[in-house]
């Protein structure tokens, strides 16, 4: 599904290239700029610094002069508005409606007109192919009329005595769900996968742990109780690799030497 975050009359720069970070991380790419308070806000220093590397996502970048323009080719619109308002779209946390929406269990009211410019010769399927994010101005929020529009009101559930978050951060957040309900990507393991050692290497341990233990006094060999089998399953719990095999025979080792009569 076509995805695309609109950011309407930004006043930081710093916030775009923000915005184009959070986008790249969850792969995103599609930014339309409405009408923001620089003219060549993808130029500045300030949001290429803060792109931090997402500078594609700002190069396919596009600033339009209104909402209309934005919307081409999106269906399904969500504002991303904190204030209460009388009436409007309902009031949803992001992870729960994009469950409905791929469910396809949206009420009713979703199928309110979407006030998007759509010439009379669009295909049919070009009013099913995509979502759109819409996000306020820093410093006033979302107009209402832009509110009325959306489908949904996406609320991320915060400190209900601090619920403030930054431009970035928001966007963060609610691309990080969408690509979650989207299926998410895989985590790469940070560390290679650890080789467990094999039952002989963990038996010929247990043997040298018995000898140590026998060495210091601590295992009695004619009354051994459970001593051993219980050790045994502790290391198994532990599912120890081959460095800690050594490890644990240099410990038994020095056990055996220690117990050995000075000379």
């Amino acid at each position: 599904m076509k995805t695309r975050f609109i950011l309407i009359q930004t006043s930081h720069a710093g916030n775009v290239g923000a915005a184009a970070r959070a986008m790249k991380t969850m792969g995103f790419d599609d930014l339309v700029l409405v009408a923001p308070r620089w003219p060549n806000v993808l130029r500045r220093e300030e949001t290429i610094q803060r792109a931090s590397g997402a500078l594609d996502v700002l190069q396919n970048a596009r600033i339009v002069d209104t909402l209309d323009e934005a919307l081409d080719g999106i269906s399904h619109l969500c504002a991303t508005a904190m204030t209460p308002r009388d009436f409007g779209p309902p009031t949803r946390a992001p992870r729960a409606h994009f469950d409905m929406l791929l469910k396809k269990e949206l009420p009713a009211h979703a199928g309110q007109a979407l006030e998007a410019k759509i010439t009379s010769n669009s295909e049919p399927a070009a009013a099913e192919s995509g979502i759109g994010f819409l996000f306020g101005s820093e410093r006033f929020g979302m107009a209402n009329e832009d509110v009325y529009r959306c489908h949904v009101a996406l609320s991320i559930p915060t400190n209900p005595q601090f619920g403030s978050l930054n431009l970035g951060a928001a966007i963060q957040v609610i691309a990080y769900e969408w690509r979650q309900a989207l299926g998410g990507f895989g985590v790469e393991q940070a560390t290679p996968e650890r080789a467990l050692a094999d039952a002989g290497q963990v038996a010929g341990m247990l043997a040298h742990w018995e000898q140590a233990l026998t060495a210091i006094g601590f295992l009695d060999p004619a009354a051994p109780k459970k001593l051993m089998p219980r050790l045994n399953q502790l290391f198994n719990r532990a599912q120890l690799g081959a460095e800690e095999i050594h490890i644990l025979r240099g410990v038994a080792k020095a056990m055996i030497e220690a117990a050995q009569p000075k000379r």
